[in-house]
């Protein structure tokens, strides 16, 4: 049986009306892409349907249930990427413009501009890197090029349209302007008239630049809206706190469905809620968790969410390699150096100097040395670190100064459970992709997966002889958690259980001062991060939980030095618009996570925010857990 909302859907499809399904957390959307597209092709069986998934999750679900030769499923990318590639010469076109323009740096990667001969022999591609001038594009670039051929070639949206009737975008929040402008703003200057249909919830939207709601085509009447108010996710109890977050209208109501998962003998579940605060500053995370009485070694139902990787870092056993990829303040410094030296036009030729020459011929000549001195940041940073700064002053000035390094090398394509599929396009590092494939080949073997074992192992058995010294080896590794990621890279190297190839050798030529950081982390950390990526761990962040659910989830509300957010301003309704928005969102995710319990701790909160988690929670779910005078007194007897 169709549920109402499909069937008004399937009759806004028939009268050629583009339409919006929002709902919230649990109530069920992707179940509803399902059916519309099921019963269009069902109805239609000759219409060719292009969905649009944000998740791995969303599209092996709309695989596994439909498998129709009429159907195409994939990313936002993919779609564009299939529809622009065969036109190379607007492609080429188009690339050196954008490149060239000067308002606009997202394409512009080098200091000069670019020619369209420069891409006369070149064929313009998609793939995980970037090198406009052999044509190459990555995914950033792909939704702006595709932007601006669809606005410069009304073709195109014929094209398009006369592929696929039927265009379905989940998670339609999280989009870019670019690709929502092109399919109800570019597809109206062609002929033809594909039904666009968009699928998620404003509420939800927690990423930056992104399109985040269609308002403004829902208040000229471009987009219809079909809402969705049931949630077949959270107990009653989460459920009134998320209508109580909510600011925009829309009211969750429990599914009448018997056998919704959060249905019992056809009552909704009640689920736990609790509020804990502290006034204690030095009180740690950690303490409070360990408190709860759950299990957390069960990471598939039990869950800490923390706003950033840099907070969950130190819990899940990895705080050196995140200080190594974010908190390294002499690259910053690299970074004004280079920066100085752009913008002050210096055209000296630095070939052959150290980082630590040019900085001092900098010094030596600067009309103001406060431009080339380090920040107090970095100086606070340099003399707590002074082998670092010793370390950076001896590199290359030519190769130190290309050098960049971002967390996301290091945490990119995180899952949240094992059992997650990875994504295809990762941005980790080559030497943190081989130092995850050794860890996996320990994984593997430790698993009795022989046949992939053997796919990712370069040391080859052929004999008894062989597999013996696999054994010792794999023997040897496993005790190697407290030697270094040099020595452990160096043991692998020499025992044939993974080479080096050439792009750890390129790094290292490459990526001097991050290797030699690197190669003396304890390979403990990598372990502990290794379990972390993989999902086996309980950690996770704010961010990255949208989309899964658990049994037992507990939120920790801290900034993380992150001005973006403050849950200050959520309790308080008070503070700037915007941070009070994302922060309300983010919240609004977190505790819809949650199947039967949440927990919410607040480090230092104002008495106004303690009253309106009262209001939210309800008064005898907000508990204090600092000891009074006479509890400590008790405690220390």
């Amino acid at each position: 049986m169709l549920e109402q909302e499909v069937d008004d859907i399937l009759g806004l499809i028939d009268n050629g009306e583009n339409f919006l399904l929002s709902g919230g957390a649990g109530s069920g959307k992707t179940y509803s892409l399902v059916q519309v597209i099921q019963e269009s092709l069902r109805q239609h069986p000759s219409i060719k349907i292009a969905c649009m998934t944000y998740t791995n999750a969303a599209a092996k679900e709309v695989l596994e249930r439909i498998d129709h030769q009429n159907l195409d499923v994939g990313t936002i990318h993919d779609f564009l990427w299939r529809i622009v590639r065969p036109f190379q010469r607007e492609l080429k076109k188009t690339l050196v413009e954008l490149h060239n323009d000067t308002e606009d740096d997202r394409i512009r990667y080098t200091g000069t501009d670019i020619a369209l001969e420069d891409l006369q022999e070149e064929k313009v591609e998609y793939k995980e890197y970037v090198a406009v001038r052999s044509g190459i594009v990555s995914h950033d670039e792909v939704i702006k090029i595709s932007e601006a051929l669809f606005a410069s070639y009304p073709k195109l949206s014929h094209i398009a349209q006369s592929m696929y009737p039927l265009i379905l975008v989940d998670e339609y929040q999280d989009t870019s302007p670019d690709v929502v402008r092109i399919l109800l703003d570019h597809f109206r200057s062609s002929g033809k008239s594909a039904v666009v249909g968009f699928f998620g919830d404003s509420m939800q939207s927690i990423y930056d630049k992104t399109v985040g709601d269609l308002n403004d085509y829902l208040g000229c009447g471009r987009v219809r809206e079909v809402v969705k108010q049931q949630n077949r996710r959270n107990p009653q109890s989460v459920i009134d706190i998320a209508n109580a977050v909510r600011n925009d209208g829309l009211t969750q109501l429990p599914s009448s469905d018997e056998s919704a998962p959060n249905m019992t003998d056809g009552q909704v579940k009640k689920g736990v809620v609790r509020f804990i605060y502290s006034m204690d500053s030095a009180l740690d995370t950690d303490e409070v968790r360990n408190g709860l009485g759950w299990d957390f070694s069960d990471a598939q139902n039990t869950k800490e969410l923390n706003l950033t990787h840099n907070l969950n870092a130190p819990r899940a056993g990895y705080p050196t390699l995140m200080d190594i990829y974010d908190k390294d303040k002499i690259l910053d410094y690299k970074q004004r150096i280079s920066r100085y030296v752009k913008t002050q036009g210096i055209e000296t030729d630095f070939s052959g100097k150290t980082f630590g020459e040019v900085v001092d011929s900098l010094v030596g000549s600067a009309a103001n040395k406060q431009q080339v001195l380090p920040t107090a940041g970095m100086q606070r940073f340099i003399d707590e670190n002074p082998e670092l700064l010793a370390l950076a002053r001896a590199q290359d000035y030519e190769v130190f100064r290309k050098l960049f390094v971002s967390k996301e090398q290091l945490i990119d394509d995180k899952k949240d459970s094992e059992n997650e599929e990875g994504s295809t396009r990762s941005t980790r590092d080559d030497l943190i992709k081989h130092l995850f494939s050794i860890q996996s080949i320990l994984f593997l073997y430790s698993r009795g997966e022989v046949s992939d074992f053997l796919k990712r192992t370069d040391l080859k058995v052929h004999s008894l002889a062989d597999k013996q010294r696999l054994a010792d080896a794999i023997t040897k590794l496993r005790g190697m958690s407290d030697a270094s990621i040099g020595e452990v890279l160096e043991f692998c190297d020499s025992s044939g259980l993974r080479r080096l190839d050439d792009r750890i050798k390129v790094f290292k030529t490459s990526k001097p001062y991050l290797y030699h950081r690197l190669s003396a982390v304890r390979y403990k950390e990598f372990m502990n991060l290794f379990e972390y990526l993989e999902g086996r761990t309980p950690f996770s962040t704010q961010h990255k939980v949208k989309g899964n659910e658990f049994e037992r989830v507990f939120v920790a509300l801290d900034n993380g030095n992150w001005n973006f957010y403050n849950f200050e301003y959520l309790f308080s309704e008070s503070g700037t618009a915007s941070v009070l928005e994302r922060s309300r969102k983010i919240f609004y995710v977190c505790c819809t996570r949650a199947r039967e319990e949440l927990v919410v701790y607040f480090n230092g909160p104002s008495a106004v925010s303690i009253e309106k988690a009262k209001l939210w929670f309800g008064e005898d779910n907000v508990t204090c857990i600092d000891k009074t005078a006479e509890q400590a007194e008790v405690s220390q007897q």
